[in-house]
């Protein structure tokens, strides 16, 4: 970086952040700076530009008309030198050495990464793939942002902008439950009984986030009251077969649970919206050949995960 640039990639990447979170604090967390540093770069931005880009109205920082023109030009200006910096050699997946990496809590049903494992190791023999976990304090955004994870693949209701985003299935909410449950005789699961129902919630995997079937209640001024937590989705439907639990999610996920333990699917008393499975990755490796390839790859295990939903 030169001293005597008026301008340079960082401060464009600050206004872009700034401009989005409207708050200096919640910028320096997620761009893995100090706040000191980030006042500094608003005001080198500040007297770069002329304007005061933010301004504080009733404990919120409004960014004004000026700086929403200037982060869309920025957002060109990045995008196009992320283009250029990721240009790619051609990829060759037999003789590629090179290793892939995967952050996905495990919502999906097994047969997906089953099939992903098998089309992987058959397609790139000598090249390594790694699945990563996520919880509610993983700052997916900047392991993208820094290279240190290829694809995210997350089903919040409202994915980053900045981001760009491939749907991989679109999915019914239904309750999967004990054959023995009470609520599984005809006419017992209401939107009441529910309610009043005892649940099994696996842990959130996002803390700035709710799931769709916590932002649908919440817009109902309704929650779930009696709950169980457990750290793992595929853990889940053990924890339901043996109890007076409900499991909400995914049909795809009922299903293959359904047919393996003594289970039995109910569709939801509430009007749920589709559950959406989708895959993230940063501008920066969108046109890079060997990142094409992974995504044609998780595109084509995603169907195997229809075919479950589809014969239950």
């Amino acid at each position: 970086m030169r001293n005597d640039d008026p301008l340079d990639t960082y401060l464009l990447r600050v206004l872009c952040t700034l401009v989005e979170e409207r708050s200096v604090s919640r910028t320096a967390i997620r761009m893995n700076q100090s706040q000191p540093a980030l006042s500094t770069a608003l005001k080198r931005l500040r007297k770069l530009f002329g304007d005061p880009l933010l301004t504080r109205e009733k404990n919120v920082m409004v960014p004004t008309e000026r700086a929403i023109q200037l982060v869309q030009d920025a957002q060109v200006a990045l995008s196009a030198l992320d283009k250029m910096l990721s240009a790619d050699e051609a990829f060759d997946p037999e003789r590629s050495e090179r290793t892939f990496t995967i952050a996905m809590p495990d919502y999906l049903a097994p047969p997906f990464l089953a099939d992903l494992v098998s089309r992987f190791r058959r397609s790139a023999p000598n090249s390594k793939l790694v699945t990563l976990p996520m919880g509610a304090d993983y700052d997916y955004e900047k392991a993208l942002a820094e290279g240190q994870v290829d694809i995210v693949i997350g089903n919040w209701p409202a994915s980053p902008e900045h981001l760009h985003m491939s749907v991989l299935l679109e999915d019914e909410v239904v309750c999967l439950m004990a054959k023995d449950h009470p609520l599984t005789r005809p006419g017992k699961l209401t939107a009441e009984s529910y309610i009043q129902a005892s649940h099994l919630v696996p842990l959130p995997y996002s803390s700035s986030q709710r799931g769709v079937v916590e932002s649908s209640l919440a817009t109902l001024r309704l929650s779930r009251g009696r709950q169980v937590s457990c750290p793992y989705f595929s853990l889940a439907p053990y924890l339901v077969s043996d109890s007076d639990l409900i499991l909400t999610t995914a049909r795809h996920f009922a299903a293959y649970y359904a047919r393996r333990l003594p289970l039995i699917i109910k569709p939801a008393p509430f009007d749920f919206p589709l559950m959406r499975f989708y895959a993230l990755w940063h501008p920066n490796k969108h046109r890079a050949k060997a990142h094409i390839w992974l995504r044609g790859l998780i595109a084509e295990s995603v169907t195997v995960l229809r075919t479950v939903a589809g014969g239950a």
